[in-house]
């Protein structure tokens, strides 16, 4: 069988996995509880009233969260859900990255309810080449139950790929000039912000109604809804509250690793930047860091932050 007729018949064989069972009678390992939800809202700096007291409800988007196996795993995945997995790396897709998720909120979630799920293999794409490789998309669809009652739906895509030849690399004298980095996108709900890094500010939303601080910029505030505004302008002081280091994709004008953070301005708003001024792998949580501004080219100035006190 040529290339071709192979590729065909591969794709004949994954299309049968569609409408499968991915998991039966799924049960979250824990009910819905108040700790879980706490560290949630901890971590994403969500501070909205109706996730806390004794009317609590949880987060919409921890719908995935209650249904996560962990490190122990789930004991209801379907055999066709790793068969077609396994048929997947036999064909040379051994490499995954999930690429997006789609979640339809029925009913809140409460303390106390127990969590039932099932999920079916939605769809498998046609072979699809990336810039990651090539290969066939998987979605899933999760569909969830709170006490018996649907609550919503989880959709969760993965690539399962084969991944792409890394150019050779061009000698100093052929290789291209460097690429800039991605243009920000300016409209008229942060074009307010731009302009104060152009002034070398860094300027933070402040509702006009309520005084709530917000970061980034909203056309209206998450609090009370108020539409009225002003801003402050930030100290320039932070810590790193979270921290990731990028090792992978490569991207143009980059030049990985680098450690990017998850910055908690003294005024209590966070924000995602660059930490400069010291190696990514000594990076941590609660190291101190100063506002400063990166020229990156001839037209781009970007808030970053420099670890070890004052630029």
């Amino acid at each position: 069988m040529n290339g071709e007729g192979a590729a065909h018949d591969i794709d004949a064989r994954l299309k049968a996995y569609e409408g499968r069972a991915a998991v039966s009678a799924g049960i979250g390992k824990d009910l819905v509880n108040e700790p879980m939800i706490r560290h949630w809202c901890e971590a994403m700096g969500d501070t909205n009233p109706a996730y806390e007291g004794p009317h609590a409800v949880a987060p919409p988007t921890m719908l995935q969260a209650w249904t996560m196996g962990g490190l122990s795993g789930h004991t209801g995945r379907s055999e066709a859900y790793d068969e077609l997995l396994a048929l997947l790396d036999g064909a040379g897709y051994t490499s995954v990255v999930a690429t997006d998720c789609e979640q339809e909120y029925l009913r809140p979630l409460r303390p106390g309810d127990a969590i039932t799920f099932d999920a079916v293999i939605e769809s498998v794409s046609e072979r699809k080449t990336t810039k990651l490789g090539t290969g066939h998309f998987v979605t899933t669809r999760m569909d969830i139950r709170a006490g018996g009652e649907p609550a919503g739906t989880h959709r969760f895509r993965i690539l399962k790929y084969a991944p792409a030849a890394r150019p050779s690399r061009q000698p100093e004298t052929s290789r291209k000039p460097e690429t800039r980095r991605p243009r920000p996108v300016i409209n008229r709900d942060n074009a307010g912000f731009w302009e104060g890094v152009a002034e070398h500010r860094l300027l933070i939303q402040r509702c006009g109604t309520c005084a709530t601080l917000r970061f980034p910029w909203l056309p209206g505030c998450n609090a009370c809804g108020s539409q009225r505004w002003d801003t402050v302008e930030a100290s320039g002081s932070g810590t790193v509250f979270s921290y990731v280091v990028m090792h992978h994709p490569p991207f143009p004008a980059f030049d990985p690793p680098y450690a990017v953070g998850l910055i908690e301005l003294a005024e209590g708003v966070r924000m995602v930047s660059n930490v400069i001024g010291v190696p990514y792998d000594k990076v941590r949580i609660g190291m101190p860091v100063t506002l400063t501004f990166l020229r990156v080219d001839e037209e781009l100035e970007l808030p970053v932050f420099r670890a070890g006190g004052e630029d």
